[in-house]
């Protein structure tokens, strides 16, 4: 869980911008959008295949 703790004197904009990026490099992000629907077992495996076949694309 991504956590901020508000200085004494910053503002919440800018807390606001940390929150924001720690949630990133967390990958909380990707998570939340892979979670949001129910995927189907097939969806699921061809999800999988098409991003094996991008990583060997990237790789060769």
């Amino acid at each position: 869980m991504a956590q901020v703790i508000l200085g004494e004197d910053e503002g919440i904009e800018s807390a606001l911008r940390r929150f924001k990026r720690k949630v990133i490099n967390a990958g909380i992000f990707p998570d939340m959008r892979k979670n949001r629907h129910f995927e189907t077992p097939i969806q699921k495996q061809k999800r999988k295949a098409l991003a094996k076949q991008k990583r060997r694309r990237r790789f060769n």
